[in-house]
């Protein structure tokens, strides 16, 4: 599911609107692999992959001095209020279309819920690359999920672009492997967080949401599967003082805000919504190898050959993803 990743709201809107103009689409469950991918919808998927994998070491740093339950409680309170009052500003309607609430509560508690609450702990425990590609196996088990709910059919091209992205990420995790029987808390946090977020994506997909917005969709998603964080904040928690954070902390708190809840969760289910629920998941494979990148350079934790060759392993995956779409 992780850990998946948003700039003010405007900005937020304008590449998930330009995907949305490149054709029209709707939220329900679709099984076909032969689905376009527009030059909008690429530039989008390209932008996601290095808005949400720059996220890890923005979110390390903010939860190194922000609780865990503090940090996901005012990201997605934020985050869902800012999304509901940009689709109402901009016209769209936010209201719950007729009886899709309970399956809106049960995708939420996958997509938000699972994926926000363990990965904000992970972080306590293991480096912010090596959770990003952790949780970056989502993909892997959103195609199994897609092929048993969906009947999706996985192409050839597919599985190699997947196998390419699961080599790459056990090449990331290298002597991590050894690690987990003596150190395992953040790795299995991070592995529940792929699940839930698996289940959530082919969930959004199985389901009709009678032609809701995607950003209100997103918006009430944040919402729904905030109310548990919110309650185990106010038990667990107490109110912190913001004002003593340092400005890493700062910067890190509002990009997960307004970059990573704004923008990366309405990209990814625009992509949901665009392409099966396999195909929009395995192209977030990119988004760990940023975020190993990105936590090198933002947080000096080391990189080498591994990270350089699961970049190309990487990059040939996503090539041979869309390459069908150019056809």
């Amino acid at each position: 599911m992780t850990e998946r990743p948003s700039a003010p709201e405007g900005a937020a809107a304008a590449p998930a609107n330009a995907a949305i103009a490149a054709g029209r689409s709707r939220l329900a469950g679709s099984g076909s692999s032969a689905v376009g991918l527009s030059g909008a919808g690429l530039l989008l998927l390209v932008t996601l992959s290095l808005a949400w994998g720059f996220n890890w070491p923005m979110m390390k740093l903010a939860v190194q001095e922000v609780p865990p339950w503090t940090f996901r409680t005012l990201c997605l309170m934020i985050g869902g209020t800012a999304l509901l009052a940009l689709t109402w500003s901009t016209g769209g309607r936010i209201a719950v279309p007729a009886g899709r609430l309970p399956r809106l509560a049960l995708v939420s508690l996958f997509n938000i819920t699972g994926w926000h609450l363990a990965s904000a702990y992970a972080l306590l425990y293991t480096g912010s690359g090596r959770a990003a590609i952790i949780g970056y196996t989502m993909p892997l088990w959103a195609s199994l999920l897609s092929v048993l709910v969906l009947q999706a059919r996985i192409t050839r091209g597919q599985i190699m672009a997947m196998a390419l992205g699961m080599a790459a990420l056990a090449l990331l995790l290298g002597d991590d492997l050894g690690a987990l029987g003596t150190a395992p808390t953040g790795t299995l946090l991070m592995l529940l967080c792929a699940w839930s977020w698996a289940i959530g994506t082919v969930l959004i997909k199985r389901f009709d949401w009678g032609g809701m917005p995607v950003m209100a969709l997103t918006g009430w998603q944040l919402l729904l599967g905030g109310v548990p964080v919110v309650i185990g904040w106010w038990l667990l928690e107490p109110v912190p003082d913001l004002t003593a954070l340092s400005w890493p902390a700062l910067l890190g708190l509002n990009y997960a805000i307004w970059v990573a809840m704004l923008f990366c969760h309405t990209a990814y289910f625009k992509l949901v919504s665009l392409l099966p629920a396999h195909v929009a998941a395995i192209g977030t494979l990119a988004t760990p190898v940023v975020g190993v990148l990105s936590s090198a350079l933002v947080l000096a934790e080391p990189i080498g050959a591994a990270e350089t060759l699961a970049l190309v392993l990487v990059v040939g995956g996503l090539f041979l993803l869309i390459r069908p779409f150019g056809r």
